[in-house]
């Protein structure tokens, strides 16, 4: 694919995450705003939280997502720009079939990758290698009850084109921190695509009794990813406890489809509310390019587990239109010959509009 191509499939996904929150506004249903407003959520992962020298592996992250109000329907609803309808008739396959609510959700997103020796200018064979990853993803979350599925397919780039060493360099910058001097041997450029559908189920079936004081829950969530950026099979689940439990389906940004952008019944909860939350997710990964390289051409890789484990744990705080989340997460090692565990650090801000 043409690195213009890529760009505008990249830009078309921002166009339309951008249109939305004003066009909701507008055209949207009272009814719709009140019931799930539409929402942006900005979140930044990083490894410095993760503890003394866990400057490696992934290292930085940063995703801002846009969520649309509950629809009828993702081709003719006005709550979405004529823009998001016009990709949606063409994406039919993608829909789900009828349920209670259902909303769509726009995302752009980019992560880097880096070895452990941030002072060689060579390959490190025995260390993952250096990679930049930038995607815009769509994609469609239906529920019924105490039932989510949800569909995202995500579209971008790896290697130069993602701008990955700019932005770490930009950011050692501001913390006069070294800067990593490998990144001629990061992989080279390539599209990547992915699609991913995950079910999740919450009990105990009457948590929405949670809403109005302490109460606990539990989510499972099960599913998988196929592409070239990313194929894997993945399950696990998610504790809460806590005040005022928010009528979704978790907290945690840990997977690709774990954002917390489900439809919610009823409206957000008057005063403050918060609740602790840990998490749990397992996958069988077939394909990780930025541990296995390239895919047509030849570029530094390293031997992956199959198997993969992480887990996470942090605090979630919301008042009004505002929710603050701060996650701590833990991952098993993800390829032979790694030193360290992976640890990493992950806020996000939300805000209904």
């Amino acid at each position: 694919m043409h690195p213009t191509r890529i760009a505008a499939a990249l830009g078309l996904t921002s166009l339309m995450a951008l249109a939305l929150p004003a066009h909701a506004a507008d055209q949207c249903s009272q009814s719709a705003l009140a019931d799930h407003p539409p929402q942006i959520n900005f979140r930044v992962d990083n490894d410095l939280f993760g503890g003394a020298d866990q400057d490696q592996g992934y290292t930085n992250g940063a995703q801002i997502t846009f969520v649309s109000p509950n629809l009828v329907d993702f081709t003719n609803d006005p709550c979405l720009p004529r823009l998001a309808r016009w990709v949606n008739s063409h994406l039919e396959a993608l829909h789900p079939g009828e349920f209670e609510q259902q909303n769509m959700i726009f995302s752009v997103a980019q992560g880097i990758f880096t070895p452990t020796d941030f002072t060689r200018r060579d390959v490190i064979e025995d260390d993952r290698p250096y990679a930049g990853v930038l995607v815009g993803s769509f994609g469609y979350n239906a529920r019924r009850g105490n039932y989510l599925q949800t569909t995202q397919l995500t579209l971008g780039v790896v290697g130069p084109w993602a701008q990955g060493k700019e932005v770490q360099d930009a950011v050692h910058d501001l913390l006069d921190d070294d800067k990593f001097q490998g990144w001629d041997n990061q992989l080279h450029n390539e599209p990547v695509v992915m699609l991913t559908h995950e079910r999740m189920n919450r009990w105990p079936r009457d948590a929405t009794d949670n809403a109005s004081g302490w109460g606990w829950d539990a989510i499972s969530h099960y599913g998988g990813a196929v592409g070239n950026l990313a194929t894997h099979l993945n399950a696990g689940g998610e504790v809460r406890f806590g005040w005022k439990l928010p009528d979704d389906f978790g907290s945690t940004p840990l997977r690709p489809a774990g954002e917390n952008t489900a439809p919610s019944r009823g409206g957000r909860p008057s005063g403050w509310s918060w609740h602790l939350f840990a998490t749990t997710d397992a996958a069988w990964v077939i394909r990780d390019i930025t541990l296995d390289g390239n895919t047509f051409r030849n570029s530094h890789s390293v031997d992956k587990k199959a198997v993969v484990a992480q887990g996470g744990y942090g605090v979630a705080v919301m008042r009004g239109r505002w929710k603050f989340a701060l996650a701590r997460y833990h991952s098993t090692k993800e390829f032979d010959g790694q030193r360290q565990s992976p640890i990493f650090g992950s806020f996000t801000i939300s805000r209904s509009l």
